[in-house]
């Protein structure tokens, strides 16, 4: 028997995991199996994918599937059974809660496995009827027999082999080094996937060295929360910091979903000692409504949680990238305003507005007549409206989300928002201003256009004042851009421009460092000039530091 095992991925800059898993747990039970992994993207054709496929004459062919691409999982999948008489399976979070359904309405599914598919792939690998095995969904006689999703309790087999490594290419590798989560939230799979089983801490640490020495820049922890057991994460912290440099390559970053409440003093001691960028730390708010938070089983205690991104923002040396949700239960538009001003106040590096999704198997999938849930029935499940917040609302929060992604997420305009801040009381009102004004105006899809509406825009607002907008417009420009070009309706003719540059040139501690590219504009609502030599930026930003002189 010939197997294949797909993955589609949402990016090429991603890697998967789930698919290596499966191929070493078949390779570790049947040695000489006769397997192949082939990775996709979500971007290529459905004809290249199955071209891909059919070329490898599988028997049996096994597609992981999440809502990113459950609907091209199911057009391939139907499309490769009417080719050719192969049998088809599916995994992945995506189908082990709904497995019924699935193969209900896809009859070219041969058969659903639900959860951790190791110990079962591995079984029908050599041959065992899938009738008596565990976390597998089928059909008999035409009637679907259901499946629990299956859970082990051992550690899996390592996906990381020397094919692996090969495919791998620099993307972004992934590492779990647990599984589980010790908490339940009503919006998440993660709680019902067991209790958090933590994987052996030395294999992990082996692990970590592996895939920083793969030529990726970034190594991503997918434990839901890494630090559910406080000692163990300050452990791997420190053997990443204590190694940087050594086995492990410097300008490698790991990045970790942490649970701010679970974040102690000793914790924050061992990671301020981190060289700038090497740690990037997912945090999820999701509101601060505390009647939300009760009615979604999360934690609420936000003084803790604030308090923790506060004192992780204060060291300057970790990118903090936190989460709102949008559509929680008893959260109306009010409260969601209220929630945004808390998180953004805090200035994290990234503030990502989400939206509640329906996925199957969890809580709110299950409720949602309850709260009067109206969720779009194909993936990603997005909400629509609740009893609190309406279908219009809903939409005026998604066009806050796209600009807000360009305005401050991209890190692109530090100093503008610095100033647009000090000029507007309500932030969350002025994100969805500029946001209606960009709807209404439209913008092309260039960073000049984008920044000439900011200009246009904002330039026009009580109590702005247009020569500091440029400014800081044209600071944050040169920041953020190492080709050192200036949009038109920024540029400004400087006589003392000229001079000053020159004048650094003939200081040995101001000349222009050999081959590195310098740019500068006058600041007219300072009478200074800004230059910037464009050498390494900030690892957190990416932004490159700016120097200020009177003249």
């Amino acid at each position: 028997m010939r197997i294949i095992l797909c993955s589609i991925n949402s990016k090429f800059i991603h890697s998967s995991l789930g698919v290596w898993y499966l191929a070493a747990s078949i390779r570790r039970n049947s040695p000489n199996a006769d397997i192949e992994v082939v990775e996709a993207t979500i971007n290529e054709t459905q004809e290249t994918i199955i071209k891909r496929m059919n070329a490898r004459n599988g028997d049996l062919i096994g597609f992981s599937t999440y809502i990113w691409n459950k609907n091209i999982v199911l057009e391939i999948s139907r499309k490769i059974k009417e080719e050719k008489d192969v049998t088809v399976f599916l995994g992945g979070p995506e189908v082990s809660y709904n497995s019924k359904q699935v193969l209900e309405k896809n009859q070219f599914v041969d058969f659903v496995i639900c959860g951790e598919g190791e110990i079962p792939i591995a079984k029908i690998a050599a041959g065992e009827d899938i009738g008596e095995l565990r976390g597998i969904s089928y059909r008999k006689n035409g009637v679907v027999l259901e499946a629990e999703p299956y859970i082990s309790f051992d550690d899996p087999p390592s996906p990381y082999t020397t094919e692996y490594f090969e495919r791998l290419n620099g993307r972004i590798a992934y590492i779990e080094t647990s599984r589980g989560c010790p908490f339940s939230c009503a919006f998440c799979l993660s709680g019902r996937c067991g209790g958090v089983r933590f994987f052996d801490i030395e294999k992990s640490k082996e692990n970590i060295v592996l895939l920083a020495n793969s030529g990726t820049q970034t190594v991503k922890f997918i434990d839901r929360t890494f630090n559910a057991n406080k000692k163990r994460a300050n452990e791997i912290f420190k053997f990443i910091i204590k190694n940087y440099g050594g086995s492990i390559p410097k300008g490698v970053r790991f990045h970790f979903e942490i649970e701010a409440e679970l974040v102690d003093d000793e914790i924050v001691q061992t990671v301020s000692e981190a060289p700038v960028g090497l740690f990037q730390f997912e945090i999820g708010i999701q509101t601060f409504n505390k009647k939300s938070l009760e009615s979604i089983n999360r934690r609420a205690d936000l003084d803790k949680l604030q308090s923790t991104v506060e004192k992780l923002l204060k060291l300057q040396n970790i990118h903090i990238h936190t989460d709102l949700i949008v559509g929680l239960p008893y959260e109306d538009l009010k409260s969601f305003k209220s929630s945004f001003s808390l998180a953004y106040k805090m200035k994290p590096h990234m503030l990502q507005i989400g939206f509640l999704k329906a996925l199957h198997g969890t809580r709110i999938q299950e409720e949602k007549e309850v709260y009067k849930y109206d969720f779009s029935y194909t993936p990603p499940y997005e909400i629509n409206s609740n009893q609190w917040i309406s279908k219009g609302e809903i939409e005026k929060l998604h066009l806050i989300e796209d600009v807000f992604e360009k305005l401050y997420n991209s890190q692109r305009f530090g100093y503008t928002l610095e100033y647009l801040d000090s000029k507007f009381d309500d932030s969350f009102d002025m994100y969805y201003d500029f946001a209606s004004y960009i709807e209404k105006t439209g913008v092309e899809n260039s960073l000049d256009d984008f920044t000439r509406k900011l200009f246009d825009y904002f330039g026009s607002c009580q109590g702005v004042d247009k020569t500091v907008l440029r400014d800081v417009l044209a600071v944050d420009r040169l920041a953020t851009n190492r080709m050192g070009a200036l949009p038109e309706f920024l540029k400004i003719k400087s006589p003392k421009l000229k001079s000053v540059l020159n004048e650094l040139e003939k200081n040995e501690a101001t000349k222009r460092p050999c081959a590195i590219k310098r740019a500068a504009t006058e600041l007219l609502s300072e009478n200074k000039i800004v230059y910037v030599d464009y050498t390494e930026p900030n690892p957190i930003t990416g932004r490159y530091e700016m120097r200020f002189l009177d003249v």
